[in-house]
């Protein structure tokens, strides 16, 4: 079922994304729909009031198209949002954003990276992990930083499928399992 849902957000994104490739507009879109998907993310008022059956489909309409120019200004966004309401396919939105995120990066020859450290990084030390990924994936890196002080010390740097695990927790476990073998 999660790969039927993932294709469907896939073929969604790739209708917003083929039009914004057309029109020279795919980040302004990609933006404008990462800002919709976290406040849809973020707002189990706007949530229910969108996917609740009591309210009949010309009232959600009407609560969207209200709200659509405040988030999203590009009408092609406003649209996509209202196509995704008359389908119901809005419980989609937020796969639907990563997936045309995941498509706008590979046009820009850039992935996306997470980093975690047992302590905040400084700038340096994060530019540092971003030029190393950036010489290991040949692409732009966008850094994602994060802390969890389970880690103890070191860093582990995920990109897409690839995990780069130099902590301290990884190395000590290592290290267990080679004195108790």
């Amino acid at each position: 079922m999660a790969a039927m849902a993932g294709s469907v957000s896939r073929r969604y994104a790739r209708a917003l994304f083929s039009m914004g490739v057309d029109r020279g507009t795919f980040e302004q879109l990609g933006k404008e729909l990462d800002a919709f998907a976290e406040l849809w993310t973020g707002s189990a008022e706007l949530r229910q009031a969108l996917a609740n059956p009591v309210f009949k489909a010309s009232e959600k309409r009407n609560v969207l198209s209200n709200l659509l120019p405040r988030v999203t200004p590009t009408s092609d966004v406003q649209k996509f949002l209202l196509l995704l309401l008359d389908r119901r396919r809005l419980a989609a939105l937020p796969s639907i954003a990563r997936a045309y995120r995941e498509m706008v990066d590979e046009k820009m020859g850039r992935v996306r990276a997470q980093v975690t450290s047992a302590q905040p990084l400084s700038p340096g030390e994060l530019t540092r992990v971003q030029d190393a990924l950036a010489r290991r994936t040949g692409k732009h890196v966008v850094l994602e930083a994060k802390v969890d002080p389970a880690l103890l010390g070191g860093v582990v740097a995920r990109v897409g499928d690839l995990v780069l695990d130099g902590s301290v927790r990884t190395q000590l476990g290592t290290l267990r399992d080679k004195l108790l073998n």
